[in-house]
């Protein structure tokens, strides 16, 4: 049952797209989001509506290959708390989206930080390590870490909409090593 959280707390677009990614990279994974105003992730049911109605027998495991998400629907994690803890039993590979305020602690899940990789130090360091999302600028990383390419636009516009990247794509690719580093384990 490995299970890794996203945390994301630049960049909304990116906050949207590596939950993704990170799950694409293994097959077969379940993303949770537990940010009440996060992205409005295509499907159903919503994580809300497994905490009103209780997760049903085909939610607590895989039904076929690929990524399954569910999306939010407005719920607070302290409330999902018991769903979560049910659906992360029975999937082989969860990736938890974490809301980008604050930060987290004591999740008792590992945590990613997702950082942006631009000039100028806008943004606090990691204080760790760290996944960056490289951008045009070519830079080097600010610590340790894993970088991942720039997306084509092809991959955003699909998993934006749903749609899966084609296999062996580099951006998602890049993910796979995430799931084998340490993390705070």
């Amino acid at each position: 049952m490995p299970a890794l959280a996203i945390w994301t707390p630049e960049d909304g677009v990116l906050g949207a797209l590596a939950p993704l990614g990170l799950a694409a990279s293994v097959g077969t994974a379940l993303v949770i989001d537990l940010d009440p105003l996060g992205p409005r992730y295509p499907g159903e049911p919503s994580l809300a509506d497994l905490v009103r109605e209780g997760p049903r027998r085909a939610d607590l495991s895989p039904a076929r290959r690929g990524v399954a998400v569910l999306r939010n629907g407005g719920v607070g994690p302290a409330s999902a708390a018991e769903g979560v803890s049910a659906l992360l039993a029975g999937w082989e590979r969860v990736v938890l989206r974490l809301p980008p305020r604050p930060a987290p602690v004591g999740l008792g899940t590992p945590v990613v930080p997702v950082r942006l990789l631009i000039p100028g130090g806008l943004f606090a360091p990691a204080g760790g390590p760290a996944v960056y999302q490289s951008t045009r600028a070519v830079l080097s990383l600010p610590g340790p870490g894993v970088r991942l390419p720039v997306p084509s636009p092809g991959t955003v516009a699909g998993l934006l909409r749903g749609r899966l990247p084609v296999l062996g794509d580099r951006w998602v690719r890049a993910w796979r090593p995430v799931w084998e580093a340490p993390w705070g384990r």
